[in-house]
């Protein structure tokens, strides 16, 4: 099997989820397409994928490195560390705050998904 067959039902697994999906749940859903394939396969198809900027890899608390197709505009997330409730943020919310920090500190910032941690509305009672 050629890398990009793997690369390309990674890109098209991950082109159908309206979520973040990790390392494991994208083998097993590649897996059921091409059974042959190892996961070590999957593991370096995605670092693959990673560097050439086609996926993006975050950490958003749920224990493991999830992944998404890059998309068109920036979007970041707000994450409950209570229930684990994620809220997409436009970028047009976030992008003052990069540009301020990038003039500030005379950065240029590469993020293209910021992933905040607190607690939701519901959990602030019992944080």
């Amino acid at each position: 099997m050629r890398n990009s067959s793997a690369d390309q039902l990674i890109l098209e697994t991950l082109g159908k989820q309206k979520s973040h999906l990790t390392s494991h749940q994208i083998y097993e859903a590649v897996h059921l397409r091409l059974p042959a394939l190892n996961p070590s396969t999957v593991y370096r198809a995605l670092d693959r994928l990673v560097n050439q900027g086609k996926v993006t890899v975050s950490d958003m608390g749920l224990g493991a490195a999830v992944f998404e197709l890059t998309g068109e505009k920036p979007h970041h997330h707000l994450v409950c560390q209570g229930c684990g409730h994620i809220t997409l943020i436009a970028d047009d919310q976030i992008a003052p705050l990069i540009s301020n920090l990038e003039k500030n500190y005379h950065y240029k910032i590469k993020t293209n998904h910021l992933v905040l941690f607190g607690f939701c509305e519901k959990c602030q009672d019992t944080a």
